[in-house]
């Protein structure tokens, strides 16, 4: 009777998880299913598991954080390394002028608009970091020259705005 009751409960945990999308067939997919596409062109390793309120955000993107000395326009909307070798920086799209992403490099989760009075900074006071989309291979909305939809995605996708996000090779 103890086996057939602990049985029962294991087979009810596991259809839990299961139904949650928690399950191992999922877990790969919520991990990394937008892959750890960067400017290089190399699969990134495997992805750790995000945040959940970072998960669902649209406007988060990871970049090169050497400094000017450094060329490699690493960009990723996932947590990695740059082609340097260095972590990437977190931060978050307040713009998209062209194919430049004008990019808020405050504190993670941050939620901050650009400066009303000084366009070169973010609300927190910290400059505006530009980083040019071309050959990145991630999709964005750039829906009328400067775009204030701020999403961004590894895959091809619809913006919320209706548009179809777009790269530039």
């Amino acid at each position: 009777m103890l086996r057939k009751r602990t049985v029962y409960w294991l087979l009810t945990a596991l259809l839990v998880l299961l139904m949650s999308g928690c399950g191992p067939c999922m877990m790969w997919q919520k991990n990394c299913g937008d892959g750890c596409r960067m400017r290089s062109g190399h699969q990134g390793a495997p992805c750790a598991a995000a945040p959940a309120a970072e998960s669902a955000r649209k406007d988060v993107l990871y970049s090169c954080n050497c400094g000017p000395e450094c060329h490699c326009n690493s960009v990723s909307v996932a947590p990695g390394n740059c082609a340097c070798g260095k972590p990437l920086a977190w931060g978050h799209l307040v713009r998209v002028e062209g194919d430049e992403a004008l990019l808020c490099t405050c504190k993670e989760g941050c939620q901050c608009k650009i400066d009303p009075n000084d366009s070169t900074k973010c609300g927190c006071g910290n400059p505006i970091k530009r980083i040019s989309m071309k050959g990145s291979g991630l999709y964005f909305c750039n829906c009328g020259g400067s775009c204030a939809c701020n999403t961004l995605s590894a895959q091809p996708a619809e913006c919320r705005c209706g548009m179809p996000l777009k790269t530039v090779n």
